[in-house]
């Protein structure tokens, strides 16, 4: 028999699970279950991005309090862990309902504190609540392996254990998604967890974690701790050095991430990590041109190109440049606008600020330092002030030369930078002429040539004839110093298990 859930019934299922007051923002950090402040009383400001007006201020935890955060989640692990995969099934996907009827309001926050335009935020949502979804369904599939006679009388079993308590440490981009991701896998796993979320957006990481206290989930189990800039450095070393944490995983820049490294490394601490890209995205002579660029606006200009597999150098084959650059100028100038808030005319892709001022300003030097060495600027290359102080204009530069910090520095930000090429083997070149590693794509008909260019770019993952390639199914993470690791599909649980090997000799 199939469940049909009709109108009242899901009716009924939003009013149960609907958890929030829109005009009660949670703001204090969350320990065991609890509710609380910083004990000296101390903490900082959450600012829109848009208009640059206070939101709240939440704790700002000290390394002592983010103590108090590990041992609970300690204390947590040794009853989670006993729990039957079934069991934490049913609790990630109570944590999925609760926010799959609360995806407006969390979407409205994640559009207040991170600057995205509402309809990005709610999808967002709907992204980020998939990970949870599928690894509800995977808690139930981490299975070990039984080898078998590997001698007389000796048999040989694998088993699969959770590794303890995981740090996930998440950026301000997908302040949603980037929980999810790792948490669904990590609780699936039987980890119990302390999230540090960035502290430009931690409103959306506290409202998470409501949604897991009212879908049941034990106390202990999931933790938030909150803190500002200045606080992070030590309490990130604790996430890493700290004996009763098993595993770390960090999405953020390949700076940071190399600190973590570090912290790791003098515990020989397991670390999972997706780092900064400087993506190409290659279009070739016999792409189709209009899916080219409609896939590249696609990939530049989500969260105003503030993504680690954002399209970052754009490589177009000598023959097709003129007509792909004209064509992308049109595109952008016809259908890229601002997020003002207001219902859009058909067709419209709506772009919102930058997440602070250092943003803002390192996109405003690399455009500025290119047009300086001779790029030429088609549309954009500045700010749009008069919109709000964090909006950059979306630009397109030609003319890209490698003295250009921007033609081997990851933008993030609404900057096109389109580099010719002749053939296929200097397309390649420049591509892979990177320390990074995460995405890439190109637009090309020739089959041939898509399998031989999805082999040999130096990516870990590739989009062919695609500018959007994440989903909850896929593995995500990157090579070279793009990160160690992979998040989603089946494999994104190993990152949190420990594989024990048990020879057993016959009795």
């Amino acid at each position: 028999m199939r469940f049909i859930k009709n109108n009242l019934t899901d009716t009924l299922i939003r009013r149960m699970y609907s958890v929030f007051n829109r005009n009660n923002i949670q703001n204090k950090a969350f320990i065991n279950g609890e509710w609380i402040d910083s004990k000296n009383g101390k903490t900082f400001d959450v600012k829109n991005p848009c208009n640059g007006e206070i939101i709240t201020n939440v704790p700002c935890l000290n390394v002592d309090e983010t103590q108090s955060a590990i041992m609970a989640a300690s204390n947590a692990f040794q009853l989670w862990k006993k729990l039957m995969p079934k069991e934490r099934s049913n609790y990630i996907r109570k944590w999925y309902e609760v926010i799959d009827c609360n995806k407006d309001y969390l979407g409205e926050l994640i559009h207040l504190e991170a600057g995205k335009p509402l309809a990005e935020a709610i999808g967002e949502v709907n992204y980020g609540n998939s990970f949870l979804e599928w690894f509800s369904e995977e808690a139930r599939r981490c299975y070990g392996e039984f080898v078998g006679n590997v001698a007389q009388n000796k048999e040989v079993i694998h088993i699969k254990q959770p590794a303890g308590v995981a740090s996930l440490i998440t950026p301000w981009n997908f302040p949603l998604a980037m929980i999810t991701r790792k948490a669904g896998a990590a609780l699936a796993a039987g980890c119990t967890v302390v999230i540090k979320p960035a502290e430009d957006t931690p409103l959306t990481a506290l409202a998470l974690a409501h949604c897991a206290q009212q879908a049941g989930i034990p106390k202990g189990v999931i933790n938030v701790v909150t803190c500002d800039r200045e606080s992070t450095p030590p309490i990130g070393k604790l996430l890493c050095q700290s004996p009763d944490v098993g595993v770390v995983t960090f999405t953020g820049s390949t700076f940071v991430g190399k600190e973590l490294y570090k912290h790791c490394s003098s515990v020989v601490k397991r670390i999972c990590l997706e780092l900064g890209g400087n993506a190409p995205f290659i279009v070739f002579k016999s792409a189709d041109i209009p899916k080219a660029i409609a896939g590249a606006a696609a990939s530049k200009f989500r969260n105003a190109g503030q993504t680690c597999v954002s399209a970052n150098r754009f490589l177009v084959e000598d023959e097709i440049f003129d007509e792909f650059v004209n064509g992308f100028v049109d595109f952008i100038n016809k259908k890229i606008c601002f997020d003002d808030g207001k219902e859009l005319s058909s067709g419209k892709i709506p772009i919102g600020p930058l997440i602070n001022q250092a943003q803002f300003k390192k996109v405003e030097s690399l455009v500025n330092d290119a047009v300086s060495k001779g790029a030429k600027v088609h549309c954009g290359g500045e700010g749009a002030k008069d919109f709000g102080q964090l909006y950059y204009k979306p630009t397109l530069l030609t003319d890209i030369t490698p003295e250009m910090h921007c033609y081997n520095q990851e933008i993030f930000g609404p900057v096109v930078s389109c580099i010719r090429f002749s053939d296929e083997k200097e397309a390649l070149s420049i591509a892979n002429s990177t320390h990074s590693g995460l995405a890439g794509y190109f637009y090309s008909k020739d089959l041939d040539q898509v399998f031989r260019v999805s082999k040999e770019l130096e990516v870990g993952m590739v989009g062919v004839n695609e500018g959007i390639i994440s989903t909850a199914e896929a593995a995500f993470g990157g090579v070279k110093e793009s990160g160690i690791g992979r998040e989603g599909s089946h494999y994104g649980i190993d990152e949190f298990i420990n594989i024990k090997y048990i020879c057993l000799n016959t009795l």
